[in-house]
């Protein structure tokens, strides 16, 4: 199996979360820098986490607002 971009790893560890029950639909996601310094990655590694949850629907992003669980 080939190795996993940490984007991947990151964007499937939040899908969890948001599966647990963590992060209830309608919910806020941390923010970008909390993010960063969560998983102590870079801001494009994030972006494309999020961009991976949002292609799955799973999240929602409101500009200037934030990232929200899909209901």
């Amino acid at each position: 199996m080939p190795p996993r971009y940490r984007y991947e790893q990151i964007a499937d560890d939040l899908a969890a979360r948001i599966a647990s029950g963590e992060f209830p639909p309608g919910s806020k996601l941390p923010s970008r820098r909390e993010l960063i310094k969560h998983y102590e990655v870079t801001e494009p590694v994030i972006d494309r986490a999020m961009q991976v949850l949002r292609i799955k629907g799973m999240t929602e992003t409101l500009p200037g607002v934030g990232v929200f669980v899909a209901e």
